[in-house]
């Protein structure tokens, strides 16, 4: 079994920064995947799309497991995942060990699951999420930087639960 990637420093893609983010969509995600990578782009981060990009029918697991590589290895500092109603890519993305995967659908998910929970994975639903929302989860979990404090302990107790299942 694979060991988590080691914790890095909070980095996060505030305006002096450009961090490198893994995108990842199934058939239904697809087109919400591709304005957000849009915006990452617009907000000068280097991106990894690795799909999908059209609306033939893909397994959301394969596309979770793409992103989530990027991220434990250190190649991406977050992943972002979309399908439909990103509950079955948040799903996928936390069977792999070193991911935080959360589910959000708004800004404040967003902000929170940093801040809280130093997520390093976002999962949206392309079909419960609209654009401008989605956007605004986007920006908010790249700008929002891990607490640490009580965080920190509780984050680490989640480690063993990693690397023991799966």
């Amino acid at each position: 079994m694979p060991r988590p990637a080691p914790e890095r420093p909070a980095q996060t893609g505030g305006p002096d920064v450009s961090i490198t983010i893994a995108f990842g969509a199934d058939h239904a995600g697809f087109a919400l995947k591709d304005a957000l990578v849009a915006e990452a782009r617009a907000l000068g981060h280097a991106v990894e799309d690795l799909g999908t990009n059209g609306p033939e029918s893909v397994d959301y697991p394969d596309i979770a497991a793409r992103v989530c590589a990027e991220v434990a290895a250190g190649r991406a500092r977050f992943g972002v995942l979309v399908c439909g109603t990103g509950i079955g890519m948040s799903i996928a993305a936390n069977r792999h060990p070193a991911i935080r995967c959360a589910l959000v659908h708004d800004a404040t998910g967003a902000r929170l699951t940093r801040a809280h929970n130093d997520a390093n994975v976002l999962a949206l639903g392309a079909r419960l999420t609209g654009l401008e929302p989605a956007l605004d989860a986007l920006r908010t979990f790249l700008a929002t930087p891990f607490e640490g404090g009580r965080h920190a302990r509780r984050v680490a107790k989640l480690s063993p639960v990693t690397e023991t299942a799966g």
